[in-house]
């Protein structure tokens, strides 16, 4: 795989997790939510920053 591609399956990641944070939230999950955003930031990061 190329460098590219990395990064953008990592964004990929990034915005799945975003979409799990919304669904923990609307479940009323904060502590889940919130480890998913963090997960979902430093997914995100890393695809822009390998970029």
């Amino acid at each position: 795989m190329s460098e590219n591609t990395l990064a953008i399956v990592m964004v990929f990641i990034g915005l799945f997790l975003i979409g799990g944070v919304f669904s923990l939230a609307k479940q009323g999950l904060k502590i889940g939510a919130a480890v998913c955003a963090l997960g979902a930031a430093m997914a995100i990061t890393a695809g822009v920053l390998w970029w």
